[in-house]
């Protein structure tokens, strides 16, 4: 193993605003129940939430924002009765679809039209994915949990931008929250997130285990 930099020799962590943001965010426990977010905010955080990347580009993703009174009912009960279910001004239920080689011209067909990507390369893109997802389902699985993961972080990071706190939550009943929302065969119940306006009382960021014990240099 090589040697690492001892804390007395360790630069400064830079400084901007994304770092700033990332480092500032902590887990929201308690929400402003009054407030609301509008259709066009949530889409907002959608749409950045689908920048981040998918292998192959499958976007294997989808979010459902729970937001109605009548839908926080039929959702907190399945999630450990959770009071940020309620409060949040919408929990999003995070889906990810297990990844389908096939659906790779069809998600390549807007990069093409761009003019980013050649069209004689999407067969050289098709044919790796379905030899590394056809046939294999835990891969596809996988691949939806790794998707819906990633779009989740940014949705969190952005929502930490616009003041807005937010938490991720694996407290629920998968195979309920599948059945009530009309998650199809091949979508996953990932995670859900709360997100909203905060109120007094939600905790700093938590301590984090020293760089030392979970990096090694090769």
């Amino acid at each position: 193993m090589a040697p690492q930099p001892s804390p007395s020799t360790a630069r400064p962590t830079p400084t901007n605003a994304v770092i700033e943001t990332i480092l500032s965010r902590s887990a929201a426990k308690y929400y402003d129940p009054t407030a609301t977010l509008s259709d066009d905010q949530i889409r907002d955080l959608v749409r950045i939430g689908t920048s981040a990347p998918t292998s192959f580009h499958l976007q294997n993703w989808r979010f459902i924002a729970v937001r109605s009174p009548e839908a926080k009912a039929r959702l907190r009960p399945i999630a450990w009765d959770q009071p940020a279910i309620s409060d949040a001004a919408v929990t999003f239920i995070i889906v990810g679809q297990l990844a389908d080689a096939s659906t790779v011209p069809e998600r390549l067909a807007s990069v093409v039209e761009a003019g980013i990507m050649p069209a004689h390369l999407v067969p050289e893109w098709e044919i790796p994915a379905r030899g590394l997802y056809d046939d294999q389902p835990q891969r596809q699985r996988d691949e939806a949990v790794r998707s819906a993961t990633f779009g989740t972080a940014a949705i969190i990071y952005a929502a930490r931008s616009l003041g807005l706190g937010s938490t991720p939550m694996i407290g629920f009943d998968a195979e309920a929250v599948h059945s009530e929302f009309g998650l199809r065969e091949d979508e996953v119940p990932v995670m859900l997130l709360t997100v909203g306006p905060e109120r007094a009382g939600n905790w700093p960021q938590k301590p984090r285990m020293p760089v030392a014990d979970v990096l090694d240099f090769a």
